[in-house]
């Protein structure tokens, strides 16, 4: 069967292009669907996500149950935001040209496309439920967060130093005609007088900080590049079964990039776990992360992976100012970027990460 056509908008699916989507796959051999419920699920900024549960033709072979369809965001903020950082685009190239090279859990995907440079796009996943969701304004515990590091590692060994991840045109780079630094600069002022009243001092001053010494912070790159998330945070990871049963799907891979692994490891750590739990176990978890990494052959030297973690405990911080000025607002999503900025500004206080700022 032909490739399904692109549709991108949640008023386009039908039985036949379902059908056509789940024969193109591979995960439906005979029949056809010929209805449907939706339910919007999760809480994505620029994307909008809706759980399909499908009924089939009698006779029809088996088939999935349901499926998970991500399509733009409808908020016009939101899917502005999302053509300019290229996020439509970085999540259909990961699922089309990176997914089968590394070894995170993620879920399957039937099917991706997108329009370069609209919010034309539409991604078919598998449905992970009964996988709860997790939540960032709560935070993890020691045992998930451990999960996160050797998926982390599942993500990051694979390819790293893989020279070529150069070649994937897509990759670590945004087309912008705006820098990070200058975007987050122009943006303080405003994310700060937005959400004062519940940003800690340690914000507010790590913050200026910061935009003070941007640039001398993301002119550093490190010695071996790989794919990296770039919002790997328990927001974006489903979490199911318990005890030696447990395990963590990595979700939504619009930030997906070129960079050093250590970045993602300083994100979750520093965003999703609460700080007393943070400094309580993140030297354990580094070295779960590393050890993760050596069934790759990679060694890491712990003194160099403390290094680039410190370093990197700056980067959340930027993502909550950055995103948070972006994206549409919601009660959730101003809770959720005030809670970053301060775990997050509390992180890098607590490491001394102010020395990379210079």
């Amino acid at each position: 069967m032909s490739v399904p056509a692109l549709i991108s908008d949640p008023g386009q699916v039908t039985a036949g292009w379902l059908t056509a989507v789940l024969v193109h796959a591979g995960v439906l051999s005979g029949g056809a669907v010929d209805g449907f419920e939706v339910a919007a699920i999760g809480t994505g900024s620029v994307g909008c996500t809706l759980r399909y549960r499908l009924q089939y033709a009698p006779g029809s072979g088996a088939g999935p149950a349901a499926v998970v369809v991500k399509f733009a965001a409808a908020e016009e903020a939101s899917r502005a935001a999302g053509i300019a950082t290229h996020s439509y685009e970085n999540e259909v190239g990961f699922y089309r040209d990176l997914a089968a090279t590394v070894g995170i859990r993620r879920p399957r995907c039937y099917h991706a496309a997108v329009a370069a440079g609209t919010a034309d796009v539409v991604v078919v996943m598998e449905d992970l439920a009964p996988a709860a969701q997790g939540d960032q304004l709560a935070g993890c515990d020691a045992i998930d967060a451990g999960l996160a590091m050797t998926e982390a590692a599942r993500l990051h060994g694979p390819r790293w130093g893989d020279p070529a991840l150069s070649d994937v045109s897509w990759l670590g780079g945004t087309g912008s005609s705006i820098s990070v630094a200058d975007f987050y600069r122009a943006v303080w002022g405003g994310f700060v007088d937005r959400y004062r009243s519940t940003l800690l001092p340690q914000a507010i001053a790590g913050g200026e900080a910061l935009g003070t010494g941007f640039d001398g912070w993301s002119a550093y790159r490190p010695p071996a590049l790989t794919i990296t998330h770039g919002d790997f945070r328990v927001d974006n990871m489903m979490f199911a079964g318990t005890g030696s049963h447990r395990r963590l799907t990595v979700v939504d891979w619009q930030t997906v990039g070129l960079g050093g692994g250590t970045a993602d490891v300083a994100y979750f750590l520093g965003g999703s776990l609460p700080s007393e739990l943070r400094r309580a176990t993140e030297s354990a978890l580094l070295s779960r992360y590393r050890a993760a990494l050596a069934e790759y052959g990679i060694s890491y030297p712990p003194d160099a992976c403390w290094a680039d973690y410190r370093r990197h405990s700056w980067g959340g911080l930027v993502m909550a100012v950055v995103a948070g000025m972006l994206v549409s607002r919601t009660e959730r999503s101003d809770a959720m970027f005030v809670t970053m900025a301060n775990r997050h500004a509390v992180q890098a206080q607590d490491l001394g990460a102010a020395e990379f700022l210079s």
